[in-house]
C-alpha cells in the first residue's frame, strides 16, 4: 500500500493593505486541516504588484498571524523573488506546444470585443496568432498565452463545491507572461504552490473560475493537481460582503478592540464551519475535528454577539498567566504605557475574578480599575451617589470592624454581616458604598475579593479617603 503523501496547505496575501478578516479566517482554515493531520503550513507574500505592495502590509500579515497563533513552517516566501522561475515555466510552455507567442496589440483586442459586443457574440478573445508559423512572427512586442483545448470541458472535484464543469469554449488562453516579461499571477501561483509542494489549496470560493484556468497549466506541465476546497465567502449581518461598513474587516483591529486569540480562533472556525451544534471549542478539539465535511457551501455573516459570546467563555475559560500575557499584549497594540511591576502584579492576583463575564480585554481593564488606579480614586458620576454623607458615615464606622477582622474571605464576609446585623442595615447599603471608595466604579468585582487582592493597609486607606469627604 502507498505510502500517504503528507498534507501541505499555505495562505498566500497580498501586502497591498491590512489583512482581511476573511483572508484570517483562510488561513485559519488551511493551518486546522494541516496542523490536525501533522502536516506542514506554508506562508507566502504575493508581492508581484510591486506598485501596491508594502513592507509595512507585509509587516501587518506576519504580526496578524501571529497574533491569532497560526504558526507556519519555515520562511515565507517572497512570490516577487521567484519571477525568474515563473517565467522558466512559461518558456518550457512554449518549447512543449503548451503556450504560444500572440503578437496581437491591445488596441487590436479592444477592437475585436467592440466588435464582437456589437454582433452579440462573445468577447472571448481568440488570438490569430495560435496557430501561427514562427517564420511569420514579426520583430515586436508580444505575450505569452496558453494554448487551451476549445472543446469538451473542465471539471474542478471540489472537497465543498462538489464537481463543478465548466465548456473548455468558455475559458480563455490566458495569458502567462506579460510583453515586458513579467509573470502574471495566475502562472505564478501555480508554479510556487507546486514548488512548494502544496497538495491542497483551500482558499474562497470568488478563485473557483481561477480554479479551472489554472488546472490548464497543471495539465499542461504534466502535474498532479491538488485537492481543491473552495470556502464560502464572509459576509456581513445585512447579506452584503463584510465592508468598513459593517465595522472593522482588519484583523488587527480585533486585536485593538480587545478580543482574546483563542475566541477568534474558535469564531472563525465556526464562521462557515461546523461540528454538530458545537459552538464553543478549544484549540485541540478543532484540530481533532476540523475537515472538508464540516464546511458550509453558503456564505457565513459575520455576527459581532456570538463573536463576544465566545471571547467571553474563553476569557473565563483561560489561565490566568496567559491572560495577563495577552492584556499585556493588547495594552502594546493600543499604543497604552507599560504597566508597572507592582500593577502587573496585582493583575495577575485579581485575575481569578476579573475574568467572569468580560467579553474583551477592555471590559477586563475596566473591571480591574480597581488594581490599576491609584489613590486617592475618584468615584465616576455613578458610584459618587453611593457617597452622600449617610453612607461616608457608615464606611467611618465600619473601619474599625475590619481592622480587626482576619483577612480572609470568610473573616471579611463575616465582619460585614455583623456589622449590618448591628447597625439593621441591609448587605446593599454597605456595598455600595464600599465598592465606590475601593473601586470608584459600580461595575467591579465583589467587595470582598476586591479587599483581599489589595490587601488590608490599601483597602483602609481607600475607605479612608471616601470616608473623609464627609465634609466636602
Amino acid at each position: 500500500m502507498a505510502e500517504a503523501k503528507q498534507v501541505v496547505t499555505r495562505i498566500a496575501p497580498s501586502p497591498t493593505g491590512f489583512m482581511h478578516i476573511g483572508t484570517a479566517r483562510t488561513a485559519l482554515f488551511n493551518w486546522l486541516y494541516a496542523r490536525g493531520r501533522g502536516g506542514k503550513f506554508l506562508l507566502r507574500i504575493e508581492d508581484t504588484d510591486r506598485e501596491r505592495s508594502t513592507p509595512e502590509a507585509t509587516d501587518a500579515i506576519l504580526a496578524g498571524m501571529r497574533w491569532l497563533g497560526l504558526d507556519w513552517d519555515g520562511d515565507a516566501v517572497s512570490q516577487f523573488e521567484r519571477v525568474e522561475r515563473h517565467a522558466e515555466v512559461a518558456h518550457t510552455l512554449l518549447e512543449n506546444g503548451g503556450a504560444y507567442k500572440c503578437f496581437s496589440t491591445q488596441e487590436e483586442i479592444a477592437a475585436f470585443r467592440e466588435a464582437a459586443r456589437a454582433e452579440g457574440k462573445s468577447t472571448l478573445f481568440r488570438s490569430p496568432w495560435r496557430d501561427s508559423d514562427p517564420t511569420a512572427f514579426p520583430d515586436a512586442p508580444y505575450v505569452v498565452r496558453i494554448k487551451a483545448p476549445s472543446e469538451g470541458t473542465t471539471v474542478i472535484d471540489d472537497q465543498v463545491q462538489g464537481k463543478v464543469t465548466f465548456k473548455n469554449a468558455e475559458l480563455d488562453d490566458m495569458i502567462l507572461l506579460r510583453s515586458d516579461g513579467t509573470p502574471t499571477y495566475m502562472l505564478a501561483v501555480v508554479v510556487d504552490d507546486v514548488d512548494m509542494g502544496v497538495t491542497h489549496v483551500i482558499r474562497g470560493d470568488d478563485h473557483l473560475a481561477n480554479a479551472a484556468r489554472q488546472s490548464l497549466i497543471y495539465a499542461a506541465m504534466g502535474w498532479e493537481l491538488p485537492v481543491y476546497a473552495h470556502i464560502p465567502l464572509i459576509l456581513g449581518p445585512d447579506g452584503k460582503k463584510l465592508s468598513k461598513r459593517h465595522g472593522a474587516t482588519g484583523v488587527e483591529e480585533y486585536q485593538k478592540m480587545g478580543y482574546p486569540a483563542a475566541g477568534m480562533r474558535n469564531y472563525l472556525t465556526r464562521l462557515g464551519w461546523s461540528h454538530g451544534d458545537d459552538e464553543f471549542f478549544t484549540d485541540a478539539q478543532a484540530l481533532e475535528w476540523f475537515d472538508f465535511d464540516g464546511i458550509n457551501k453558503s456564505a457565513a455573516r459575520f455576527d459581532f454577539k456570538k463573536l463576544e459570546n465566545l471571547c467571553g467563555q474563553h476569557i473565563a475559560a483561560a489561565e490566568d498567566s496567559d491572560l495577563v500575557t495577552e492584556i499585556l499584549a493588547y495594552l502594546d497594540a493600543i499604543g497604552a504605557e507599560n504597566l508597572a511591576a507592582e500593577k502587573k502584579d496585582g493583575l495577575s492576583r485579581g485575575m481569578y475574578c476579573l475574568k467572569e463575564r468580560a467579553k474583551t480585554f477592555e471590559e477586563l481593564l475596566e473591571k480591574a480599575h480597581f488594581i490599576l488606579g491609584d489613590r486617592p480614586f475618584e468615584p465616576d458620576a455613578k458610584s459618587a451617589k453611593s457617597l452622600d454623607p449617610v453612607s461616608r458615615g457608615i464606611l467611618e464606622e465600619l473601619t474599625p470592624h475590619l481592622q480587626n477582622a482576619s483577612w480572609s474571605r470568610n473573616g471579611l464576609e463575616e465582619a460585614v454581616a455583623g456589622f449590618a446585623e448591628d447597625k439593621e442595615l441591609k448587605l446593599g447599603k454597605i456595598a455600595q458604598p464600599l465598592r465606590a471608595a475601593l473601586a470608584g466604579r459600580t461595575v467591579t468585582p465583589s467587595v470582598f475579593d476586591m479587599m483581599l487582592v489589595i490587601g488590608r493597609e490599601e483597602t483602609l486607606g481607600r475607605i479612608e479617603d471616601a470616608a473623609g469627604r464627609a465634609g466636602e
